[in-house]
């Protein structure tokens, strides 16, 4: 887990090598911004900390300057970003590498460098002896997708850690109108925490007030107004959309894809499959598919496939015809009642 990680980055129980590689770029980004905290002060990051891209840069290049003894300090801090070469997938950077030089320094890494590589990958080549060789010198850190629990206790955790605690039904609600970006939820709890003031806990009316929708979760709303008959209040959140700026074909196609993500829940939920199994074989967070099962059970299968048939002939009139794009959805919201 990060939090035993970072303690231990806290407490100067520090390795030569960290891989780090997952899908959830939240928690490498943080792990990457300790280590730089906790090695290097500001003034000696201009000359001891450096960063290279390994599909634009040889990593030899990046081994010799991790072999440099610092200037004007004790340590170094090298990252190394993109390692392909870790993974099943061709290279298709423009670099070619030495990788026998590379697993030489992971047998005998300089003492005075932390290597951190960064691998924003789902899946390394288990098979490769440079993988192998990775984690058995240096410390490994799978930055997972958070569960649903995990992302809530993760919210909870970082509400305490700014004196607040937040209400169930205020976590839930953070979730349904900000997604699961922990990016964005760590900005709005920064946001809730500083807003509550003297206040200790953050409620659901606070969250609601304040929490900023993303795109995503205004088209789930819109939907859900769909789904409740509730056609002006969907056609404000529409029109609302368009002073934003929103162009209409991005908003047509979330909302294409959000009931595609509807009829699939709804399928494979038929089939037997639970909420963590369908968000594996979809590819899609577990909270996303919890929120699609509830909209999924307002429709029938006929009502479904009828909404595809509108959402695909729409797009087609929007990127052939010559009708006016916004007044199209209009006409869809129309259709969808």
């Amino acid at each position: 887990m990060a939090i035993e990680l970072w303690k231990k980055i806290k407490r100067e129980e520090l390795a030569p090598i960290y891989l780090l590689y997952g899908t959830e770029a939240y928690l490498i980004h943080e792990t990457k911004q300790l280590l730089l905290n906790q090695l290097l002060s500001e003034d000696e990051r201009d000359f001891n900390f450096s960063a290279y891209d390994l599909e634009e840069t040889p990593v030899e290049l990046a081994i010799e300057d991790a072999e440099t003894f610092p200037f004007f300090g004790d340590r170094k801090v090298i990252f190394l970003h993109n390692p392909v070469f870790l993974t099943a997938e061709k290279t298709k950077g423009k670099a070619e590498h030495n990788l026998s030089r590379l697993e030489a320094y992971l047998s005998k890494p300089a003492p005075f460098t932390v290597m951190v590589i960064s691998a924003p990958y789902e899946k390394l080549d288990e098979r490769k002896k440079l993988t192998k060789e990775l984690k058995r010198h240096g410390e490994v850190f799978e930055a997972k997708k958070l569960s649903e629990p995990e992302l809530k206790n993760w919210i909870q955790d970082a509400a305490k850690a700014r004196g607040k605690v937040f209400e169930p039904d205020a976590i839930e609600q953070l979730l349904a109108l900000v997604g699961t970006n922990m990016f964005l939820i760590a900005s709005e709890v920064e946001k809730l925490s500083l807003y509550a003031a003297e206040e200790t806990k953050i409620d659901r009316s606070l969250v609601e007030k304040l929490a900023a929708r993303s795109l995503e979760q205004n088209i789930f709303t819109l939907i859900e107004k769909v789904v409740q008959r509730k056609l002006d209040e969907a056609l404000r959140i529409y029109y609302d959309l368009l002073k934003q700026n929103e162009e209409s074909i991005k908003i047509l196609a979330l909302l294409a894809g959000q009931f595609r993500l509807i009829y699939q829940v709804k399928e494979l939920s038929r089939r037997g499959y639970g909420q963590q199994q369908i968000a594996g074989l979809i590819k899609t967070h577990p909270f996303r598919v919890k929120l699609a099962l509830g909209q999924a059970g307002r429709f029938t299968d006929e009502e479904l496939a009828n909404l595809m048939d509108l959402l695909a002939e729409a797009d087609y009139q929007m990127k052939t015809g010559g009708a006016n794009k916004s007044l199209l959805i209009e006409m869809l919201l129309f259709k969808l009642q």
